[in-house]
């Protein structure tokens, strides 16, 4: 008995090793393809200018931009989060974007319409994502709808209905016309207590929104781990996941199960949001109507990273916003801001070939373990 145990336990740590040299490798392979770019563009810049601002990140402007790294991580975080606990559960949330954005309306109006305490405004903001979460997750449940064109729709939906309360004619209690975004949360009457503590995170890295979102993400982050992989509710929800026919037969009610998936999967995502903006890091815009909060799809390439490990989601996110806040320090002069994107772009794409690289990889390990072991017994 205590031997399988050993075995299991070796198994299961060799699947993580594998797992983090395939995304390691997905992440070089990025950064090369990058790099590539960049000399295709203006190959005399390509590295001090280019290259090494990207690669540096936000310690290229410290502490200043580290701060704003930890600040753009903590959304990220829960957004890879809400992301990740679907896949566990056998469902494709793309409709964080959605739930992201109602969650930031939950957070905004409790906060300047309601004055109410932080804490209580992030409860607010994983509420509200949660139920727009559980639309698509009803849908799939009861009706077999596919959660993905469901929660594709909803993300729309969310956004036009938020934006159009927010505004509403220009004349809502939420928005400043002369800034054209919601009240600033730090300049407005009554803030007091409203935004989330930084205890003096923003002198040490000399900015005004860098709080202790980063703490909250990473403690979720963990909760998530713990009741995925310790609970029997965790157990039940990848069991439906890996087969809801079995899941039945054995017991495990699939519908119900489902549909707290999605629920979850939402709260998540608008929690990230209540994060990001009760931290102060920026106002929402009810006028960019045409674009949905890039947070939500971020949150697919954080989970696709981390294969979906509610740990590994806290490292992908913060070399996510490494890059990205790399990116924005790249001269304009010689390259456009977005080549951090491209290169994001291009990890995600190639974590779509994890799979493969994790067989090739464990593969060579096999061999050369076999090889090992032959060698001693000859």
């Amino acid at each position: 008995m205590e031997k399988k145990k050993m075995l299991s336990r070796s198994g299961g740590g060799r699947s993580a090793f594998v797992s983090v040299l395939a995304a390691l490798l997905c992440i070089v392979i990025g950064l090369v393809c990058g790099y590539l770019v960049l000399l295709a563009i203006n190959a005399e810049h390509a590295w001090a200018d280019g290259f090494v601002r990207i690669l540096k990140g936000g310690f290229y402007d410290a502490p200043y931009g580290v701060g704003r790294t930890l600040a753009n991580a903590a959304p990220l975080v829960m957004t890879g989060l809400s992301v990740a606990f679907a896949f566990k559960t056998g469902l494709f949330n793309i409709g964080a974007a959605g739930q992201y954005t109602l969650g930031a309306y939950g957070a905004l109006y409790c906060a300047i319409i309601l004055h109410l305490p932080w804490y209580v405004s992030l409860i607010a903001s994983a509420v509200l994502g949660g139920l727009w979460g559980a639309i698509p997750g009803l849908f799939k449940a009861y009706l077999n709808i596919n959660e993905v064109i469901t929660s594709i729709m909803f993300n729309w939906i969310g956004l036009y209905l938020v934006n159009e309360i927010i505004y509403a004619g220009g004349t809502g209690p939420m928005y400043d016309a002369r800034n054209t975004r919601t009240l600033n949360l730090r300049r407005m009457e009554g803030a007091e207590g409203v935004t989330i503590p930084d205890f003096g995170l923003n002198d040490m890295f000399q900015t005004n929104s860098t709080t202790i979102a980063i703490f909250l993400s990473i403690v979720v982050a963990i909760l998530i781990w713990v009741v995925l992989d310790k609970t029997t509710f965790g157990y039940e929800l990848k069991a439906v996941g890996l087969n809801k026919n079995a899941a039945r037969y054995a017991g495990i009610n699939e519908k119900k199960n489902l549909v707290l998936s999605m629920v979850i999967a939402g709260a998540l995502a608008g929690f990230g949001a209540g994060l990001y903006y009760l931290s102060g890091v920026s106002e929402w815009n009810p006028l960019n109507s045409t674009t949905l909060p890039a947070m939500g799809f971020n949150g697919i390439s954080v989970a696709l990273l981390a294969s979906s490990n509610p740990i590994g989601t806290i490292f992908s996110a913060l070399f996510i916003s490494h890059i990205t806040v790399g990116g924005s320090f790249l001269s304009t002069r010689y390259y456009p801001t977005e080549v951090a994107d491209l290169i994001s772009g291009i990890i995600i794409y190639l974590c779509a070939f994890s799979m493969l690289f994790r067989g090739k990889i464990a593969k060579l390990l096999s061999g050369k373990r076999a090889d090992k072991t032959g060698t001693k017994e000859g």
